[in-house]
């Protein structure tokens, strides 16, 4: 990007710096909830999450690469805060629906971000741009799969 769009440039940086963290957090809690919840309706959950865990931190790796070819900075472990308070595991480890509406809760929130992005780099950079429309792709594909296991909750009266 040229020097004229510095500021543009700038703007892009931090908003893929959020990204980057909002894939690393999705990423733990995808981890933790891949592995503690409990029962035999929990099984289909926890391995669509175990396989999602690859595909959201090769975003986050995306959005690292992208920071970098903007002259930015990637961000060490003490800049990470976290925010996804819907994605803690819930107290009982049986709670699947807290589960599934919580990794909706976070695909909703990166598909409207993720959104914002794609808006500000299609007036300034057709790379950006594509890489979060393909990104965008993903979450939307995500997110319709755990719509449709909250469906299946609620259709049976366990949501």
């Amino acid at each position: 990007m040229s020097e004229e769009a510095r500021e543009a440039r700038e703007k892009l940086v931090a908003m893929l710096e959020r990204a980057y963290w909002m894939e690393i957090e999705t990423v733990m809690s995808y981890v933790a909830n891949s592995v503690n919840p409990d029962g035999v309706r929990a099984q289909e959950i926890k391995q669509s999450l175990a396989a999602d865990i690859a595909e959201e931190l090769g975003h986050a790796q995306q959005f690292a690469a992208r920071i970098k070819e903007l002259y930015g900075v990637v961000p060490g472990s003490q800049g990470f805060a976290a925010e996804q308070d819907y994605l803690q595991p819930p107290s009982r480890q049986t709670d699947i629906p807290h589960v599934i509406r919580g990794v909706i809760e976070a695909e909703a929130g990166a598909i409207s971000y993720y959104s914002e992005i794609r808006e500000l780099a299609a007036d300034v950079d057709p790379v950006t741009e594509d890489m979060m429309i393909a990104i965008l792709r993903d979450e939307q594909g995500h997110m319709r799969e755990f719509e449709g296991f909250l469906r299946e909750y609620e259709a049976e009266g366990l949501a």
